[in-house]
């Protein structure tokens, strides 16, 4: 990696962030799994009961994983970006960072708590939008300020951002009056990023033949 800096004291070196940036995620990631457990010492009907509960514990997990493995995958890209483009503000992304520590806590809510208290589907709505938003003013400082500037690659890299944001934004009304079916929304944000990736292909497939 190479080590590249503006020599801005608000610019941090973008090798330096993406070790840092791994760890959290790692952590992040690894908090999600400590909800998801059986109590020790049951019989068997209450085994099967406590393994029956689980159920929104493992939902919510997988969920999570999912989203933050997108989160991690697009952190990367826009942090080797930071490295070609001489640096990227400190505080945005030590921002999405600090919002990504924090994901193991509506996590908890959503799988306690999800499917009858809006605020709990809504404040794992606003987190995970957040964390989009975050993201993409890290990019668009990139594109606006150092240099970033391909259109291929700034349509596809905010469209793929703001998708997130769209899906889980627009879940939030929902939520006040049907918490389970906002929470079911969520689950087209994945067909929707395919598609993404799918076209972002094609165009670039376009480009190295013309």
């Amino acid at each position: 990696m190479s080590r590249v800096s503006n020599g801005s004291p608000s610019s941090a070196r973008p090798d330096r962030l993406i070790t840092l940036s791994d760890g959290i995620f790692a952590i992040a990631m690894t908090l999600l799994a400590l909800d998801v457990r059986v109590p020790p010492g049951l019989d068997s009907e209450q085994f099967h009961d406590a393994l029956r509960e689980s159920f929104p514990q493992l939902a919510a997990y997988a969920l999570s994983f999912l989203i933050l493995c997108v989160f991690w995958r697009d952190q990367r890209q826009i942090l080797l970006m930071s490295a070609t483009a001489g640096g990227l503000p400190q505080h945005l992304a030590l921002a999405v960072l600090g919002v990504i520590a924090l994901v193991p806590f509506p996590t908890s809510l959503l799988a306690e708590y999800g499917a009858r208290e809006p605020w709990a589907v809504v404040l794992y709505a606003a987190t995970i939008c957040l964390i989009d938003l975050l993201q993409l003013a890290m990019f668009a400082t990139l594109r606006g300020r150092h240099g970033v500037r391909a259109v291929g690659e700034w349509r596809d890299t905010a469209a793929d951002l703001s998708a997130t944001v769209v899906v889980f934004g627009a879940s939030v009304p929902i939520a006040f009056f049907a918490p389970q079916a906002a929470m079911w929304c969520w689950l087209a944000l994945f067909p929707v990023k395919a598609a993404l990736g799918r076209q972002e292909r094609l165009r670039s497939a376009r480009e190295q033949d013309s």
